[in-house]
């Protein structure tokens, strides 16, 4: 599989994946009925759909960033067996022309087990860097619901993919919206979490977000088609028509987190319809 590339003013962008896994589709699309969502995309016989884990890898000419890291290799065996995990992260890199060790910083959009799981590999029982030199930065808001372990969602978060890394201060946990490195901010959009942040790339007079779960597939551009797993659900469909309001005008490049199909598009709205223009 050849690697989708995208020049962003001097920005490089590869499209890297961790390889697909499946999940429950009426979770994926909430309470938008099975009669309507089926018809962007199939189930099978167990009600699940295809999923992707999509990573983003940049090279500014300086720095080699990695925007999310996928599910990882350390899901226990039976959590392995309902989500079916390719753990292609690593492979899709070296495609890319990337080795752990060429990574200087990574983002995490949120620390969901299926964003940030090759955060760390485990050697000797002990999880440790997957990118020994590279920079950590996620959201504090999302380490300290994370914490928490609440009944809700707290099979979501597994600390060994980021604890390790703050206890040694090769993670920073930020808050609110910051420059991460020049042309690279994150911005905080609440909905599917309470913090989990879009990752905005500006080079040459051109704008990419890597939107993350606030529209994680061009199945759910409709604002209102949110997930069962969005926490704030509201906030998610006003974030989305913010989101809109600013994207569109500026023609940005939208990165898909979980689009099997498209990692990357251009988002219109034609009569009131968003459609998803692949480039």
């Amino acid at each position: 599989m050849s690697i989708q590339k995208y020049s962003l003013g001097d920005f490089e962008l590869s499209a890297v994946s961790d390889g697909t896994y499946v999940g429950d589709g009426g979770a994926f699309f909430g309470v938008v009925p099975k009669t309507l969502w089926q018809r962007k995309v199939k189930p099978d016989d167990l009600n699940r759909i295809t999923i992707s884990c999509n990573s983003v890898l940049i090279r500014t000419g300086k720095q080699t960033i990695l925007i999310e890291t996928g599910i990882g290799n350390k899901l226990a065996e039976k959590t392995k067996g309902f989500f079916l995990p390719q753990e292609k992260l690593l492979n899709s890199l070296h495609e890319a022309g990337a080795a752990p060790e060429d990574i200087d910083i990574v983002i995490n959009s949120h620390l969901h087990f299926d964003h940030c799981g090759w955060n760390t590999i485990y050697k000797n029982g002990v999880a440790v860097p997957t990118f020994p030199k590279a920079k950590y930065y996620a959201p504090k808001g999302e380490w300290e619901h994370g914490v928490l372990q609440l009944e809700r969602d707290r099979v979501s978060y597994i600390s060994d993919n980021y604890d390790p890394l703050i206890r040694t201060g090769q993670m920073t946990l930020l808050s609110g919206d910051q420059e991460i490195t020049p042309g690279i901010s994150v911005e905080t959009i609440p909905g599917h979490t309470r913090n989990m942040w879009a990752v905005m790339l500006n080079s040459g007079g051109k704008t990419a977000c890597y939107i993350s779960d606030l529209l994680p597939t061009t199945w759910h551009l409709e604002p209102t088609w949110v997930m069962a797993y969005d926490l704030f659900p509201l906030e998610a469909i006003e974030n989305r028509k913010k989101y809109y309001e600013r994207a569109l005008p500026g023609q940005w490049l939208t990165m898909f987190t979980h689009d099997p199909d498209v990692p990357w598009a251009q988002i219109s709205n034609q009569n009131g319809k968003f459609i998803a223009k692949a480039v």
